[in-house]
């Protein structure tokens, strides 16, 4: 048959339907012959639709039409399954998916269009106003994304807008010497040295967790982070590696923190080497809700703002050990980050350094410690003159 411009046709074939409009169909690089999704007002439309899809085949460009009628949510769990993701990533993603990412669960991949996606984002940050975990559910819609158009299930990623997978962290807050001191009093004798840790160690709860007694070593201050303990959203701790590998590491302790740690030890921890260093009231491994419980309180009772996480004495002990004269390499290793790599890669932090920053630390602590003692003692004294008067 020929086309409308007089040359016999080669590839594919038209035909008029009987309403008047035009049908065009093709033969895929499989050989299955497929129909346009839909039909044309003139046969020239429909011949050049047809040079189209023959260009597309030639160049490897051309893609099956069926591909991407693949359930998303289906998709997605596979998606999340067959990558070795750490056990609170994975329940993150489910977490994400199920809470939202709901939008797209009945959608096939190839339904998920930019327009959809910059609808589903305005309104979830509508709706909730939570930038954060909007953020991060769009970063994993976005991966998964990503992944369908390397399976060739769809031609290009609809997730396109600027900055939408960004968060904006804010200002992390520190403590003072004082009130990290007044927080290890008022979350119990059981928690005080969880607390001191978190704060000059300084260690991730997941690692404090996860510390065995022979992970401790009293007399050289010397604490190994090997493994981390982090407790799943149904409760259950899983037993893993540090988040990195520079999470691997030894803290050597401030020399102020040494009556602490023997004095926990020899009241709290488990007996034995493989001994928990921190357990609950009742023996068992600590749970984030109880010490969640606790710790609230204890904020509380300082004074502290309510934004204030046990993971912000994280960020004073960075601060505290910057003061006492650490390069930002030394408070990496002593913090067991991985990051800043362009920057530090000609610095370097051996255990003598880390020596030499806790020493400074300790040194920090004291004067600010002792500080503290002097201005209370001379409004004692003040408050005593007023009362002699």
């Amino acid at each position: 048959m020929a086309n409308s411009r007089g040359r016999r046709r080669r590839f594919g074939a038209i035909r008029r339907l009987p309403s008047g409009r035009y049908q065009a169909r093709y033969p895929g690089p499989d050989g299955v012959m497929r129909s346009a999704p839909f039909t044309f007002e003139t046969m020239a439309d429909a011949d050049d639709w047809l040079a189209e899809k023959q260009t597309e085949i030639r160049r490897g460009e051309w893609r099956d039409p069926e591909a991407g009628a693949v359930g998303f949510r289906a998709y997605a769990d596979k998606w999340v399954e067959e990558r070795e993701l750490a056990p609170l990533t994975r329940d993150l993603y489910r977490y994400l998916l199920d809470k939202h990412l709901t939008a797209f669960a009945d959608l096939d991949v190839d339904e998920i269009t930019a327009p959809r996606v910059r609808e589903w984002r305005a309104e979830r940050l509508r709706i909730t106003g939570a930038k954060t975990i909007t953020a991060k559910a769009y970063r994993l819609l976005k991966a998964i994304m990503e992944t369908a158009v390397d399976d060739e299930l769809i031609p290009r990623n609809p997730c396109r807008i600027k900055g939408a997978g960004k968060e904006k962290a804010a200002e992390r807050r520190i403590a003072t010497v004082a009130q990290v001191d007044a927080l290890a009093n008022a979350v119990g004798m059981r928690w005080r040295l969880m607390v001191y840790l978190g704060a000059y160690g300084p260690m991730r709860p997941e690692e404090l967790a996860g510390l065995r007694r022979r992970d401790v070593d009293v007399d050289t201050l010397r604490v190994r982070i090997r493994l981390a303990e982090p407790e799943r959203m149904n409760g259950r701790r899983v037993q893993s590696g540090t988040k990195s590998e520079a999470g691997t590491r030894t803290v050597i302790l401030p020399a102020f923190l040494r009556r602490e740690l023997r004095w926990h030890l020899e009241s709290y921890a488990e007996p034995g080497p493989d001994g928990l260093v921190f357990v609950g009231e009742k023996g068992a491994p600590f749970r984030r809700s109880t010490f969640g419980r606790k710790w609230r309180r204890a904020r509380e009772v300082v004074g502290m703002p309510e934004g204030f996480r046990f993971y912000d004495l994280r960020h004073t002990g960075h601060t505290l050990s910057t003061r006492s004269g650490a390069t930002l390499k030394d408070t990496m290793v002593r913090a067991g980050q991985s990051s800043e790599k362009a920057a530090l890669i000609n610095q370097h932090s051996d255990d003598e350094r880390q020596e030499e920053v806790a020493a400074g630390l300790d040194a920090t602590v004291r004067r600010a410690r002792a500080a503290a003692a002097r201005k209370a003692a001379e409004k004692r004294s003040g408050t005593d003159l007023a009362r002699g008067q």
